[in-house]
């Protein structure tokens, strides 16, 4: 089954600007993604992408909350469509005339699967947290203190172990980050001081 995509084009550029808000993405979640653990994974991913925007990129609110938004909707539709995964939240966006770059962003959240190449940063970014930071809360959920005291060393080691995780694609993470212009362990301590808290 091929999720590929079929287009590299998203959202009209006249909706630029156009955003949803959170309560409006939220309530699709509620609506889409039974699951609360896939809707924790969405919320931290949004949470590592607001934070790197605001951080990293000095971006102002409005577009740090085009990263935000794209990170809580990347996932929408995996639940509900797992055969048409991300052309259905695609479609969604762009019947609400949403901002194209979170389409994009969207479309280009895992490249090998829907032949979308990540372009902006935003892009890039997101293809770097979304496998790390589920693999990182994967690693956090077998400890006794969860977040507290892990650190970057015990994320890598678990990353060598290929038993742990392992639908966690380490090509792709490697495949990710070789796009941007910062390490692995830059990533890793990143995620960490900023999804622990999400709930």
């Amino acid at each position: 089954m091929s999720l590929h995509l079929g287009r590299t084009s998203f959202g009209k550029p006249e909706n630029k600007g156009n955003l949803l808000t959170l309560d409006e993405a939220n309530a699709l979640l509620e609506e889409w993604v039974p699951n609360e653990r896939l809707r924790l994974h969405m919320k931290q991913v949004a949470a590592v992408m607001k934070a790197w925007a605001l951080e990293k990129e000095g971006a102002d609110e409005i577009t740090a909350r085009k990263w935000e938004l794209a990170g809580l909707l990347h996932d929408a539709d995996w639940e509900k469509y797992p055969n048409d995964h991300c052309r259905i939240i695609i479609e969604e966006l762009e019947a609400r005339n949403i901002d194209p770059d979170i389409i994009q962003c969207i479309a280009s959240h895992g490249p090998r699967h829907f032949g979308v190449q990540p372009v902006s940063v935003m892009d890039k970014m997101i293809y770097v947290f979304d496998e790390l930071s589920g693999f990182i809360h994967a690693a956090a959920l077998i400890r006794p203190t969860r977040y507290e005291g892990m650190d970057v060393k015990s994320v890598l080691k678990k990353l060598k172990t290929a038993s742990f995780a392992a639908q966690v694609n380490r090509e792709e993470i490697q495949e990710a980050i070789a796009s941007t212009n910062a390490p692995i362990e830059t990533y890793i301590e990143f995620i960490l001081t900023h999804q622990a808290s999400v709930k």
